[in-house]
C-alpha cells in the first residue's frame, strides 16, 4: 500500500513595509499650523461679520435702544423748537413793551406758535416707546452687520497707509513704527488664530438670583439660567393636542409661561390667541396678550377664574389694556410685591421747585416713575377708610410746600388734614367757620384775578411766578363739610383753575351720596384707591371696569397689615396718558415730614401778591352769602359769612400774621414775650402747652396765676401765634402739641 505523503507548508515571515512613512518636515508642520490658524481666523471673522454672537435677547435690546434713542432725539429736537418759539415770543413782547411798533397780530401769532409747539411736545412726552417689532429687530441686526463690514474695510485700507509710512521711515533709519506695527500685527494674529468654537458658554461665577424672588424664579429650569426677558411669540395653534392647564409655579421659561397662559385662557373660554414679550420680573411674570375677538374686557371679567387656574392670590391677575392696540393688553401675573424695590421720594429743600414742574409722586406697577405737576390742577382723591387717602394728600402736600411759587392751604372739618406738614402750611382750617371763610376768600380772589390778569398782560390764564404765586387748597373729608362750604367749593372748582387757585377735595366715596353733586367726572385729576365698585364707575365712568380701571379690587389696610393702602389708579396727570395702571404713592414717615415742614417754615412761608389782594375789592359777592332785606329796608336774614381780609383770615385760622406785621402793646404781646423769655431761660426751643402755662405762672404769678390752659390758648391765638402745633417727641410723649420759640420770636 502506497503511503500518502501530505504536502509540507512552509511558514513564510510577514511581508515588511518596504518603506516606512517619512516624518513631516519642519516646513510641512509650519504650513499645516499656518493653514489651521488661517482657518480659525476666517471662521471667527465670518462669524463676527454675520453677527452670530448676537443672540435674540441682545438683538431685541439693540432694537429697543435704537427706538429709545430715536424717541429721545425727537423729544430733544421738539424741546429746542419750543425754546426757540418762547424766545421769539419773548423778544417780540420785550420790543413791544419797549415802545416799538409791534403788530398785536404778530404777538398773537407767536403766542399761538408757542402753544402749538408745547402741545406737540406734551403729546410726544406722553407717547410710550413700544416694544420693537420683528422687522425692527432684524433691522438692528442688519445694521450691526453693516457696521462690522465697514470696520473691516476701513481697517484694511488704513493698514496699507500705516504700513507704507512704516517702510518709508525704516528706509530713512527710523524703524520704530515698523517694529510697533509688526508687534501689533503679530499679537492680533495670535488673538484671532486661536481655536474657535462658536457658542461655547462659560459658567456664571456667582449666584444671580436674589433670595427674595418668588419660588418659580429661584427654581433652576431645564436648559440653563432663568430668562429675564424674551421676544417669545406663541399662539393657540402651537398648543399640543390634549394639553392641560398647569399652575404658574411650573413655568420656568418664557415659552412655558406663554403656554401656561394660553392653556388657562382656553380652559376658561377667554379669547386670548397670542402671547408675546414675556418678561420675568422680581414680583412675577409680565407679557402682552392679544384677543382674537371682542376686547380685553374678557380677561378682566374672568380674572378670578384665571387666578384659580394659575394658583395665584386674589388680585394676582392684573390686565392693563393698551390704548394704542385695542386687541392687546399687558398681563401681569403677580406673585410678590410689585413695589418692593421702588425708590423712595427725593429730598426737596425749601423753595427748591416750581409748582409748574413735574415732581416724583410714586411708581407704577411696571416700575415707571409717576411724575406730576399740580399747577392749575383741580383734583379728587377717593379711598375708603384704610385706603391711604391721607398718605396721598401728604405726598401731594410735600410737593406743594416745597415750591417757591405756591401757597398751600389745608382744610379738614373732621380730622387733622395734612398732619405732620402743619408747619409748612400757610393757612389751616378745621371749624366750619374757618373753612367757609377760606373758601369764600379764595373764590373772591380768583374772580379778582380774572379781571386783573388782563391788566397785567397775562393772556387767557394766570401766569404763575414768585411774584404772583399759585394757591393749592387741599380739602380733606369733603363730605363732612357744611352745605355752604360745599357750595363754595363747587363754585371754586368751576372758576379757579385759570386763575391759579386750585382745589383738591378728598372723600371716602366718589358717588353723589358722598359728594352731594355729580361732580366726580368733571374734575380733571382723579385718584382712586381701595374703594367700592360704585366709586370706580362714579369717578372713571360707567364702562371703566370693562376698560381695566380696577381700584375696587385693592384692599384697604388693617391695624396689622398695610395691604394695598396708598395704591391708586389715576386719571388726568398732565402729560401722561390715561392708562388703567396701578400706582403706589410713596408714603413718607411722619418724623421726616415734620422735619421737612420745620425746614420750610424756617425758610419763610410764601405770601400772596398784593395786586391779587387788592383786586378783590371790586368783586361782587355771591347772592347766597349776602344779607337779605325786606321791602322796608329791614334786615330779614343776616349774611351767613363775611368776606375777610387776608390779615383777618390768618387771625381767624390761628395762622401767623403777614411778614412785617407787629403786635401792639398789651396782654397778647406780653404773653408772646414772656413765653420766649421762659424758653430762653430753660434753654429749650419748644414747650408743651400745659408745661408752658405752668412755667409762666411761676415766671409771673400776678399775670398768669389764675389763667388756665384754654384761656392761654385764646390769648396766644389773639396774638397771632395760632393754635398749638405738633412739636415732635418730647421725653416719652411722641406727638405733644405746644409752641416753638422761633415761631413766637418771629411775631415780635
Amino acid at each position: 500500500m502506497a503511503t500518502e505523503i501530505e504536502p509540507q507548508h512552509t511558514e513564510q515571515p510577514p511581508v515588511e513595509v518596504a518603506a516606512e512613512q517619512a516624518e513631516p518636515t519642519r516646513g510641512d508642520r509650519i504650513k499645516a499650523a499656518f493653514a489651521e490658524q488661517r482657518s480659525n481666523i476666517g471662521a471667527r471673522t465670518r462669524d463676527w461679520l454675520a453677527a452670530s454672537d448676537i443672540d435674540p435677547v441682545t438683538a431685541i435690546q439693540l432694537a429697543t435702544d435704537n427706538k429709545q434713542r430715536k424717541h429721545d432725539n425727537r423729544l430733544a429736537q421738539q424741546q429746542r423748537i419750543v425754546a426757540e418759539a418762547h424766545g421769539r415770543f419773548a423778544h417780540a413782547k420785550a420790543r413791544s413793551e419797549a415802545g416799538e411798533d409791534i403788530n398785536a397780530g404778530t404777538l398773537a401769532s407767536l403766542g399761538g406758535k408757542v402753544a402749538a409747539e408745547e402741545s406737540k411736545l406734551a403729546a410726544l412726552q406722553a407717547t410710550p416707546v413700544l416694544p420693537p417689532t420683528d422687522r425692527e429687530i432684524n433691522a438692528a441686526r442688519t445694521s450691526k452687520k453693516a457696521g462690522r463690514v465697514a470696520i473691516v474695510a476701513g481697517g484694511a485700507l488704513g493698514s496699507l497707509s500705516v504700513l507704507g509710512t512704516a517702510i518709508e521711515q525704516t528706509a530713512t533709519g527710523q524703524p520704530m513704527l515698523l517694529a510697533v506695527v509688526t508687534v501689533g500685527a503679530g499679537y492680533g494674529w495670535y488673538l484671532l488664530s486661536r481655536p474657535f468654537v462658536r457658542g461655547r458658554a462659560g459658567e456664571v461665577p456667582f449666584d444671580m438670583t436674589p433670595a427674595s424672588l418668588p419660588a418659580t424664579f429661584q427654581a433652576e429650569p431645564a436648559g440653563g439660567a432663568p430668562s429675564i426677558g424674551s421676544h417669545v411669540v406663541m399662539n393657540v395653534e402651537q398648543l399640543a393636542e390634549g394639553a392641560k392647564p398647569y399652575p404658574l409655579r411650573n413655568a420656568r421659561t418664557p415659552d412655558q409661561l406663554a403656554e401656561c397662559v394660553l392653556l388657562a385662557a382656553r380652559a376658561e373660554n377667554v379669547p386670548i390667541v397670542e402671547v408675546s414679550d414675556v418678561q420675568r420680573q422680581p414680583w412675577g411674570w409680565q407679557c402682552i396678550v392679544r384677543v382674537g375677538e371682542g376686547t380685553p374686557e374678557a380677561i378682566i371679567s374672568k380674572a378670578g377664574d384665571l387666578e384659580t387656574r394659575f394658583d395665584l392670590k386674589t388680585n394676582g391677575v392684573r390686565p392693563q389694556p393698551i390704548l394704542e392696540r385695542r386687541a392687546c393688553a399687558i398681563l401681569r401675573l403677580v406673585e410678590g410685591d410689585p413695589f418692593a424695590t421702588a425708590p423712595g421720594l427725593p429730598y426737596r429743600p425749601p423753595k427748591s421747585i416750581s409748582i409748574m414742574e413735574k415732581s416724583r409722586l410714586g411708581t407704577s406697577v411696571g416700575g415707571e416713575s409717576l411724575d406730576a405737576a399740580f399747577a392749575g390742577v383741580m383734583g379728587l382723591v377717593v379711598a375708603a377708610s384704610g385706603g391711604g387717602k391721607t398718605g396721598l394728600l401728604q405726598a401731594i402736600g410735600e410737593i406743594t410746600t416745597a415750591c417757591y411759587d405756591n401757597i398751600t392751604i389745608d382744610l379738614d372739618p373732621h380730622g387733622d388734614g395734612l398732619e405732620d406738614l402743619h408747619d409748612a402750611v400757610r393757612v389751616t382750617g378745621r371749624s366750619h367757620e374757618q373753612i367757609e371763610a377760606v373758601l369764600l376768600f379764595f373764590l373772591m380772589l380768583s374772580k379778582g384775578r380774572a379781571r386783573l390778569r388782563k391788566k397785567l398782560g397775562m393772556g387767557k390764564k394766570w401766569k404763575v411766578s414768585k411774584e404772583h404765586p399759585h394757591f393749592t387748597i387741599i380739602f380733606d373729608e369733603f363730605p363732612k363739610g357744611s352745605e355752604l362750604s360745599k357750595k363754595l367749593a363747587f363754585e371754586l372748582l368751576l372758576v379757579g383753575r385759570k386763575e391759579a387757585v386750585t382745589l383738591i377735595i378728598a372723600s371716602q366715596g366718589g358717588t353723589r351720596l358722598y359728594l352731594g353733586e355729580n361732580i366726580a367726572q368733571m374734575i380733571a385729576f382723579k385718584a382712586v384707591g381701595p374703594s367700592k365698585v360704585g366709586d370706580t364707575r362714579a369717578v372713571f365712568g360707567d364702562g371703566a371696569v370693562a376698560e381695566g380701571w380696577l381700584p375696587h379690587k385693592l384692599s384697604p389696610a388693617t391695624d396689622t397689615d398695610p395691604k394695598d393702602a396708598g395704591h391708586v389708579y389715576i386719571q388726568g396727570v398732565p402729560g401722561r396718558p390715561d392708562e388703567p395702571i396701578e400706582y403706589a404713592v410713596h408714603e413718607t414717615p411722619s418724623a421726616t415730614l415734620r422735619k421737612l415742614a420745620q425746614e420750610r417754615f424756617e425758610a419763610g412761608l410764601i405770601e400772596p401778591d398784593q395786586a391779587s389782594l387788592d383786586s378783590m375789592k371790586g368783586v361782587d359777592l355771591p347772592e347766597y352769602v349776602e344779607p337779605v332785606w325786606d321791602n322796608e329796608g329791614n334786615l330779614k336774614k343776616p349774611a351767613p359769612i363775611d368776606l375777610l381780609s387776608w390779615e383777618q383770615l390768618l387771625k381767624l385760622c390761628g395762622a401767623e400774621p403777614p411778614a412785617g406785621a407787629e403786635l401792639t402793646d398789651g396782654p397778647a404781646r406780653a404773653a408772646i414775650q414772656d413765653s420766649v423769655d421762659v424758653m430762653v431761660k430753660r434753654d429749650v426751643d419748644r414747650m408743651k402747652t400745659e408745661t408752658l402755662v405752668a412755667a409762666l405762672q411761676e415766671h409771673d404769678p400776678d399775670a398768669y396765676g389764675e389763667m388756665d390752659v384754654e384761656e392761654f390758648k385764646a390769648l396766644m391765638k389773639k396774638a397771632g401765634a395760632g393754635a398749638p402745633i405738633t412739636l415732635g417727641q418730647i421725653g416719652e410723649e411722641k406727638n405733644p402739641r405746644g409752641f416753638k420759640r422761633d415761631r413766637l420770636r418771629h411775631l415780635l
